[in-house]
């Protein structure tokens, strides 16, 4: 038997399933308190401020990405909001655990209508608030085992991240989750470990526990009792794959020498290390937002200066593309209120309709990175999110050059862009296509939703032919920074199609750059022609895998 679902991190694992299934109650409607409202408000608050100091020093134990997520995940617990929210329920007689529970609630449904980026954090919060009603009721939390006889296959509905910081590839031998999508902190964990994991793979829960399964994390399959001629050869093939990504050295280009610039996707200074191991020649996607999360002001001018300038100076020899503050929609700020309320914020003021609505925010910006590319000026690239009219692009080209920086583009997101961007291309220097937002917005999808992952398949034809017209014969270099340049075989698609330059995670760079040196133009041309070909998205990845036979000898 197979599972299916959505492959995270790519790789092999097989052992035993271990689930996690322990869950805490929800306490009882109508549940009251005994004593004094003011006892039972210190409850609270004891829980709350318990919860996030063990998260804090779960993430200080762990390190690296794990901490930023984990202080993240502490910040929730401590939201002032939350408190005044407990403490008026208390305040009618609601116990403690009751409070806690309905107050989180609110906060959830805010996330869960946000969708994208703030939708992922659902989970997190819910393990939050579980981990304060254990407090509360003397309920125990779930728990994976920290040490194991050999590793292990940890399966469940979704996985918190103060669950799995803890654990290293020598006790996990991969993630599997019911839920979830490729941007969840499970996803974002595992690549980070360098385990394979599989999300959105119903049923999953259903297996027995100790049953023996092989979890391919790039196909996104898990193969339960596969039988040891299988589970060898599986690993034959990631041996052989991780030698050839390891032999493939250099700056990305084709079989033929066609330059491909492979960047990498960053979220601030702390991701540099793995880029740069992972042979990035630059950074395609600075994703600047995440400077401004989690705060109540935006950071100064020196803070955001220091941040750009340190990424600038770890790529001596290469491009820095920044996409400036992508707020709004599924990434909320406390400072920067949508002005007026959105039945649906995903369509609303975010990215660049935002940026011009608090111009303060924008000219300290702007201002920081003119003055942290000072004598790096020719290494800097600017450019704008969600921008979907000339007039939009021209304006902000203008207030880039205002305060000296002269290379500006944009995101090409909302199909509208895509479908105009010859006009575009009047105006800017550069285009770069963020798959993930262009393939909802065409889709009418929200790339969260699990029921329409389908939808969100980077190889859908009507996709390929947004990409191709975003590329188009206009003469401007148009990139790639969604996570579709990390498939070996879309990004020789979408080099085939135009793509100047491909962006992804850090991780995925090494089989990019393999996959790509296996090939000539002329043939990532063929695979594209015949991925347009198709009408469906299984369709149009078997034909251009089919015109890539270099894919199937790396074993990608």
């Amino acid at each position: 038997m197979t599972i299916s679902g959505v492959g995270a991190s790519p790789g092999i694992g097989h052992g035993p399933v271990y689930v996690l299934t322990v869950s805490v109650p929800e306490p009882p409607e109508g549940a009251t308190y005994q004593g004094e409202a003011e006892q039972e408000k210190a409850r609270a608050h004891a829980a709350l401020d318990r919860v996030a100091g063990e998260l804090e020093a779960r993430g200080v134990r762990a390190g690296g990405q794990a901490k930023d997520v984990l202080a993240a995940q502490a910040l929730m617990a401590r939201d002032p909001g939350l408190a005044v929210g407990v403490d008026a329920l208390i305040e009618r007689g609601t116990a403690a655990a009751r409070a806690v529970y309905v107050s989180f609630g609110k906060y959830r449904d805010l996330l869960a209508a946000a969708g994208g980026y703030m939708g992922q954090r659902v989970a997190d919060l819910d393990d939050v608030r579980d981990r304060v009603v254990a407090v509360l009721t003397g309920h125990p939390l779930p728990s994976v085992p920290t040490v194991a006889a050999e590793p292990y296959v940890l399966v469940a509905r979704d996985l918190a991240p103060a669950d799995t910081v803890l654990l290293t590839k020598d006790v996990v031998a991969a993630f599997v989750t019911e839920e979830g999508g490729p941007t969840s902190h499970t996803a974002i964990l595992a690549r980070a470990m360098g385990v394979p994991a599989v999300v959105a793979a119903r049923g999953a829960t259903t297996l027995r526990p100790g049953v023996r399964v092989l979890v391919d994390g790039g196909a996104g399959t898990v193969t339960v009792e596969p039988g040891e001629e299988r589970v060898a050869e599986a690993r034959r093939v990631s041996d052989a794959r991780r030698r050839a990504l390891d032999a493939a050295t250099g700056p990305g280009r084709t079989a033929d020498g066609h330059p491909v610039p492979l960047l990498a996707n960053i979220g601030g200074p702390r991701d540099v290390k793995a880029a740069l191991e992972g042979g990035a020649e630059g950074v395609g996607l600075y994703r600047t937002e995440f400077l401004f999360l989690d705060r109540t002001e935006p950071p100064t001018l020196e803070e955001q200066r220091d941040a750009y300038r340190t990424v600038l100076e770890a790529f001596p020899h290469g491009k820095v593309v920044v996409r400036t503050l992508d707020a709004g929609a599924d990434k909320p700020l406390a400072f920067l209120p949508p002005p007026t309320a959105e039945p649906n914020p995903a369509l609303g003021e975010r990215g660049i309709r935002l940026f011009k609505a608090f111009p303060d925010v924008m000219s300290a910006q702007l201002r920081a990175l003119a003055g942290a590319a000072e004598g790096m000026a020719d290494r800097l690239q600017v450019m704008a999110p969600m921008v979907s009219t000339v007039e939009e692009a021209a304006w902000f080209v203008h207030e880039c050059a205002t305060r000296g920086l002269d290379s500006a583009g944009a995101m090409i997101e909302v199909p509208a862009a895509a479908l105009r961007s010859k006009d575009l291309a009047g105006v800017v220097d550069f285009f770069s296509i963020g798959t993930n937002d262009l393939a909802q917005y065409a889709f009418a999808a929200d790339r969260q939703v699990g029921a329409l992952v389908a939808l969100q398949d980077p190889w859908q034809p009507a996709l390929l032919d947004l990409i191709a017209a975003a590329v188009g014969d206009h003469g401007v270099p148009c990139g790639v920074c969604g996570e579709a340049a990390a498939d070996p075989a879309l990004a020789c698609v979408l080099v085939g199609l135009g793509v100047a330059t491909l962006s992804m995670s850090a991780p995925a760079l090494p089989a990019v750059r393999a996959g790509l040196a296996r090939h000539s133009l002329a043939q990532c041309r063929t695979a594209a022609a015949a991925a347009r070909g198709h009408v469906t998205a299984q369709a149009a990845r078997n034909a251009a895998r089919a015109e890539l036979p270099g894919l199937a000898e790396l074993g990608l």
